[in-house]
């Protein structure tokens, strides 16, 4: 990962925080935040055994990476690297991972606010949970926004 640029990447391995920070932060930089999005035992009053997270990489690596480079222009940060996992997870795994490197860190702390906010909203990621008593259940999130008509 590079530190002067955006990342934006999709993958069924784990996510390593170290490299989610150091990749992330320059010599200008006096702030590092990392949101470690993990998998929880319970949702809505259910309880949790696993999530499976399947999604269309290519489109959610490009619209993860414009949401990127949204939040370093509008909050004036430096890079900020966005990875989120495939595949079934179990429960304290982490599924997705944001990293901004900032001269400052209220900058960072809106730039990654406004990264998983986005995220969720605009990137095509599905999950379905998997429950203790066996069954499974797929999560509302993103859904594709109807083109406007011309």
């Amino acid at each position: 990962m590079s530190v002067d640029a955006n990342v934006a990447r999709v993958t069924a391995d784990p996510i390593d925080p170290a490299r989610m920070l150091s990749g992330a932060l320059s010599p200008a930089d006096g702030a590092a935040l990392l949101f470690w999005g993990v998998v929880r035992n319970e949702n809505d009053g259910r309880a949790v055994s696993s999530l499976e997270y399947s999604a269309y990489a290519e489109m959610a690596e490009r619209e993860m990476l414009r949401i990127a480079d949204e939040a370093r222009t509008r909050f004036g940060t430096g890079a900020i690297h966005v990875v989120h996992r495939i595949g079934l997870l179990q429960i304290g795994e982490a599924s997705v991972a944001i990293s901004v490197a900032s001269p400052h860190r209220a900058e960072a702390y809106e730039a990654s606010r406004y990264v998983i906010e986005q995220l969720k909203q605009r990137v095509p990621v599905w999950k379905r949970e998997g429950y203790v008593d066996g069954q499974t259940e797929w999560v509302p999130g993103f859904t594709p926004a109807a083109k406007e008509a011309s």
